[in-house]
């Protein structure tokens, strides 16, 4: 296996852990305090800004002898305002002016995402385990998968290249004696350290189809289908 499975593979698990653990922390921080802003609020409309109207409507001096208890319960902080705002009120106890409510299902609902992706991110580890010991081997005249495998050269009759040179990916078609069903196979370089040079040494001794993407004068690249015997690309 190549360096570059084992990261990629570290950084998904890393990175399913990191969701997982997000999500928990919703359901046990993050959601309870925006219940308790959303909450707040809810007081500060009914009660607060209710007494306010009230004593509005009981005249200026009844206003004013509420607005003066409002500072001294904590009501009205800015002492350049004379009516309570939520907004004002919320800011310096850190909760946003829409702060949202949330119901126990979603809460529930982010411990059942967390518990998810740190199973993905178990499963993501039972990958590198079950592949951590397979290995991809050219040899003269045929190679072994890291299935196990067999694919004898002379019984590949085509060969898809278009995604080697992006994805470092070939796509082998054989028929096993050269006859009967199809079969395809990958080449991965990328997971497989060195499997470009098991590449080479079929094409060494490939005469059959090859599917290739090659510059076109006036296009970016276009795809080429040819019959031909393949020339010598130098031995593994």
């Amino acid at each position: 296996m190549s360096p570059w499975f084992y990261r990629r593979m570290g950084l998904l698990a890393l990175l399913m852990v990191g969701m997982g653990l997000y999500f928990i922390y919703d359901g046990r921080v993050g959601y309870p305090k925006a219940n308790e802003a959303a909450e707040a609020k809810a007081r500060f409309e009914h009660e607060v800004l209710k007494d306010y109207d009230d004593a509005l409507a009981k005249g200026p001096d009844a206003a004013k002898a509420w607005v003066k208890d409002a500072r001294l319960k904590g009501w009205i902080i800015k002492p350049d305002l004379e009516q309570p705002r939520w907004s004002d009120y919320a800011a310096p106890r850190g909760w946003p002016e829409n702060p949202k409510h949330y119901t126990p299902e979603e809460i529930r609902e982010q411990f059942y995402w967390g518990g998810a992706m740190i199973v993905a991110a178990a499963v993501v580890g039972i990958i590198v385990l079950l592949n951590h010991n397979k290995r991809f081997v050219g040899h003269a005249d045929h190679m072994v998968m890291p299935n196990g495998k067999v694919v004898q050269y002379k019984d590949v009759y085509k060969l898809d290249k278009r995604k080697w040179d992006i994805k470092a990916l070939a796509y082998v078609y054989y028929r096993e004696g050269g006859e009967g069903a199809e079969h395809r196979v990958v080449i991965d370089d990328l997971k497989y350290d060195g499997a470009g040079r098991v590449l080479d040494r079929l094409m060494e001794q490939f005469k059959g189809e090859l599917i290739e993407k090659v510059a076109a004068p006036e296009e970016e690249a276009s795809e080429v289908s040819a019959e031909q015997p393949t020339p010598p690309h130098g031995a593994a």
